[in-house]
């Protein structure tokens, strides 16, 4: 049987977008919203049927705004602090998280995070120190600087949802983007990036930011050009606003790109064929009305761990 990949998930982005996409309605049997649980739940379910992945491991946010991001760039994430310090979180939201991660545990399926640094962080140290092939799924596109079509590091991009996932390879980002297949974290600190509070160079969008990741191919070979003098290859206006944020460009890779060099725990990336503590897990079922997502995902589990026999 031809091994599946590692899936990676971005667990935040999508028990965010299971906690919206799916009715506060669904509750436990004492009333307690239970959506982004049986959301997140269903979405790994469906991703293990379709990707049927060897391995699996759901990476985690041990710190959402690093302090080495806001030292580079200060508004990394500031329209997202909320009043009293932290992360902006729905409060529906917040005691759904604690249930999905000991569920998860109760499975046997990896929790991985690093204190000090956000999940695309953990997904980036991983991917690119595993063999291969590794497949991200992640409904943000700052994670479109993995992909490397010779490992193979893959994108399955859940923005419009788990049912509509588009895979992501270098071809994918130089047809988005028109860019090399590898230059998105470049491309992606020159426009800059609203949601995340990155301003990028004003006055450069899209179109400019490619066509000067395109002629230079990095950042680095950007910056070289700016300090060499000369105007060849700048668009019209481009090289005066590059060089007056020079000091933006020189921070904001620090934002934008993933920290490969940090240190991971250790950990069992094992898909398991039954779960690891199967009373927890009943308990956790029953406590939270969990049993027909619970169902549908041991189910999906057990169809990339069961041996294929040949008639």
């Amino acid at each position: 049987m031809t091994e599946g990949p590692l899936l990676l998930l971005d667990s935040a982005s999508m028990w965010f977008r299971a906690f919206h996409g799916v009715p506060e309605t669904i509750t436990a049997p004492d009333g307690t919203p239970v959506n982004a649980v049986r959301g997140f739940l269903d979405a790994v379910a469906q991703l293990v049927v379709k990707r049927r992945p060897s391995r699996l491991v759901a990476c985690l946010d041990f710190d959402w705004r690093p302090a080495f991001r806001v030292a580079a760039v200060p508004s990394y994430k500031t329209h997202r602090v909320a009043p009293q310090g932290g992360e902006t979180v729905p409060d529906l939201l917040t005691p759904q998280v604690p249930v999905i991660e000991a569920v998860l545990d109760a499975i046997g399926l990896a929790r991985v995070g690093v204190a000090g640094f956000e999940a695309d962080d953990v997904i980036g140290a991983i991917a690119v120190r595993d063999r291969g092939p590794v497949e991200v799924v992640t409904g943000d596109r700052d994670l479109f600087q993995l992909v490397d079509d010779a490992k193979p590091v893959s994108i399955v991009y859940i923005g419009k949802g788990v049912r509509n996932a588009e895979v992501v390879d270098e071809a994918d980002v130089t047809r988005r983007y028109g860019i090399p297949g590898r230059a998105y974290a470049d491309f992606a600190v020159l426009r800059g990036d609203p949601s995340d509070g990155l301003p990028g160079v004003p006055g450069v969008g899209d179109k400019t930011a490619a066509a000067l990741i395109s002629r230079w191919g990095s950042l680095d070979a950007l910056l070289a050009a700016l300090d060499a003098g000369g105007d060849d290859g700048f668009p019209a206006g481009a090289k005066a606003k590059l060089a007056a944020a020079r000091d933006y460009l020189v921070h904001a890779p620090a934002v934008v790109r993933a920290a490969f060099d940090l240190p991971l725990p250790r950990y069992d990336d094992g898909i398991p064929a039954a779960p690891a503590h199967p009373d927890a897990l009943i308990e956790l079922s029953d406590r939270w009305g969990l049993d027909s997502s619970l169902n549908r995902l041991l189910a999906a589990l057990r169809s990339v761990t069961t041996p294929v026999t040949g008639g």
